[in-house]
């Protein structure tokens, strides 16, 4: 999570095109290295909108940031950090992602987009049972897991249970509890062919056996229905107890059981959720949890309770999760919106969907259209004759004779040169034991034809920086951003962790920075009526404790007073409004609809917090106490010179 929110603060990736300015300069040079203008421009006004310190749109002080950017960079290629296998891999992989959003045909897009919708509207629940086996897998695996499945469906067929077979054969390892029901499901919830096979297959029916890069599955559909959108909830949650036992256990359910009794008195949902629920994530909003639709929370029992709730203000009574207690209250229903709404938010998906094979096999006719491909036919003559009819039980072999086909026999555009012995590999992995297409030259003019559709699109792709400036500048952003993120993990991040002794110098002078606040042992009761709070009150000040008052003051099934009990700093909740001088009870005051008063068992005077204490922070701070020191360093390892008579154009053009 560290590494993508670093990334994503460095390649800030905007939908915009990028303006290209022919008229490039030298702003500055870090040991002769170049850095122009028109890279500097493009960023500052890239990022103009989202920097949230005013300094930083200051052009003196973002060239500065700038500079000490790249000094970063210049540091970490010194270092030969961009030779690292790791490093190449992942920018292999996110250039791989990124090239699906230039790979793109409108017509096939639309398509999917309009299927998608569809489906979207739909919710389909199903069962499945899977036969694992990898992309890459052997010809002669593929094959065994395949008639693997080919037995358990022809079980199926003839009677068997279903769940009964998916529980004992199905590698799906949740099967075993589960018995392969998935729940329910819709669009872009599941890899593509399994979600087309679930929405092409009749309620109550069996799907033939599909392939997914999981393996083989055939799954049943035992319901669809009307998608039930998504829902917008506030809940009070209390938390199973650290300890379980019984008695710990009833004092948590006579808890809920009070909180639902307050509500049912007409208290305040939201302020309740503030005081008393456990959800340290949502309490201070009311307990607000964000929209949320069907199979993305992790417990069924909370989703189905939120999903039976239909009136807005409407509340559940208390029900148990694996998590703990929870009263639910609905703050709107949000049905499937209207396709011109979500249009744009499904194309995204789709791009980053196996769907988007779709669309690049649809490019690759494009490209055919748009590149000169020479073709050598009298090699692929030659290959023809060398394939023979054992490809059809997966064990024909690489001709041993190979180097006759090392002649070119594709060309595009002049500069990409590709053999025929690359054909000839192609063809070895795609023995598949079940190929269809007869007879064997047809087969091989099919996969010929496929695999050059595939070198057409990965020319395309090795040459989209010529094709689209815009992607060439987002990888070399993301180029450095990576190569960044490696050089400060391995001088700063690691050596804050690490450096003990360094984090405890700092520490120690910089104490006044990590201080408790004033804090207070307190038990603070609430109440809706003024008469119970001053009950309270009375009681605190004869020492009576809190199951007392509770009791006396909590009868005949009406919860009048709660209680919130803990070491607080002096700014929490009403502590503040309480102005506690002393130990002992303290004054009444009023907020909102609720009277509090409290009971103060200790006063802790502000005191400064221990390592341990404040470790987060004060990390944080030690690493941005190194990283400035740092740039002060690399400046004098590095010679840098900027061209201030550059500058100053860079700062008339930007201020127009």
């Amino acid at each position: 999570m560290k590494k993508i929110a670093f990334l994503l603060f460095v390649v800030c990736l905007s939908s915009v095109s990028f303006g290209q300015n022919k008229q490039k300069e030298v702003l500055f040079t870090i040991d002769n290295h170049p850095y122009y203008t028109d890279e500097f421009i493009r960023v500052y006004n890239k990022n103009l909108d989202l920097v949230k310190d005013d300094s930083q749109k200051d052009l003196d002080h973002y060239l500065d940031l700038f500079v000490g950017y790249k000094l970063k960079v210049e540091k970490a290629k010194k270092l030969g950090l961009q030779n690292d296998a790791k490093y190449t891999n992942e920018l292999g992989s996110y250039r791989k992602q990124l090239a699906k959003n230039y790979v793109n045909d409108s017509k096939v897009t639309n398509a999917l987009i309009d299927e998608a919708y569809a489906r979207t509207k739909e919710e389909v629940r199903a069962s499945h049972i899977l036969v694992l086996v990898s992309e890459g897998a052997e010809p002669k695996d593929t094959l065994k897991a395949y008639h693997k499945m080919l037995d358990l469906k022809k079980r199926i067929d003839a009677g068997e249970n279903f769940e009964a077979v998916a529980q004992k054969f199905s590698e799906d390892p949740s099967a075993k509890e589960n018995k392969g029901d998935l729940g329910y499901f819709s669009a872009f919830k599941m890899v593509y062919p399994f979600e087309s096979a679930a929405y092409n297959t009749p309620v109550g029916k069996i799907s033939k056996i599909f392939r997914t890069r999981f393996g083989y599955h055939i799954l049943k559909v035992t319901d669809k229905r009307l998608n039930r959108g998504e829902v917008t909830v506030e809940h009070i949650m209390l938390l199973n107890p650290s300890v379980p036992s019984s008695e710990a256990n009833t004092a948590v359910k006579k808890a809920i059981d009070d909180i639902y009794q307050k509500i049912k008195q007409g208290e305040n949902f939201e302020e309740l959720a503030k005081q008393f629920s456990e959800d340290k994530s949502t309490a201070a909003k009311g307990g607000l949890l964000q929209r949320f639709g069907s199979g993305q929370l992790t417990s069924q029992e909370f989703e189905n309770i939120a999903f039976s709730l239909t009136e807005k203000g409407q509340i559940s009574e208390p029900f148990k999760s694996k998590f703990g207690w929870h009263i639910v209250k609905l703050v709107e229903r949000n049905p499937v919106p209207p396709l011109d709404e979500i249009k744009y938010d499904l194309e995204n998906k789709i791009k980053k969907d196996d769907r988007s094979l779709l669309i690049t096999n649809s490019l690759a006719k494009k490209l055919r259209a748009k590149y000169d491909i020479k073709q050598n036919a009298k090699l692929l003559a030659q290959i023809k004759n060398a394939v023979t009819e054992d490809f059809y039980r997966g064990i024909w072999e690489y001709p041993s004779d190979s180097k006759k086909y090392n002649d070119d026999l594709i060309v595009i555009n002049k500069d990409r040169k590709i053999e025929g012995s690359a054909f000839l590999t192609y063809l070895q992995s795609q023995q598949k034991g079940n190929s269809k297409t007869r007879p064997l030259n047809a087969l091989v003019d099919e996969l010929y034809q496929k695999w050059v559709d595939d070198q057409l699109i990965i020319y395309f792709n090795d040459n989209l920086e010529n094709e689209f400036p815009e992607f060439s500048y987002v990888m070399d952003e993301y180029r450095d951003g990576l190569l960044l993120f490696d050089l400060m993990e391995k001088e700063i991040w690691e050596k804050a962790k690490t450096d003990t002794l360094g984090l405890e110098k700092f520490y120690n002078s910089h104490v006044k920075d990590y201080m408790w606040k004033t804090r207070y042992n307190v038990d603070i009761y609430s109440s809706t009526e003024e008469k119970a709070a001053k009950k309270a009150q009375s009681y605190c000040k004869k020492g009576k404790s809190i199951e007392y008052i509770k009791e006396k003051l909590n009868k005949d099934g009406k919860v009048n007073i709660m209680v919130k009990s803990g070491v607080f700093e002096e700014d929490f909740d009403v502590l503040q409004e309480l102005a506690i001088k002393t130990t002992g009870a303290t004054k009444i005051v009023q907020k909102g609809s609720y009277y509090f008063v409290a009971d103060v068992k200790e006063i802790k005077a502000e005191t400064p917090k221990t390592i341990n204490e404040c470790k987060g922070k004060l990390t944080s701070d030690y690493q941005q106490y190194l990283e400035n020191n740092w740039v002060t360093e690399l400046k004098k390892e590095f010679d840098v010179k900027i061209d201030n008579t550059v500058f100053e154009k860079v700062k008339a053009q930007i201020r127009k």
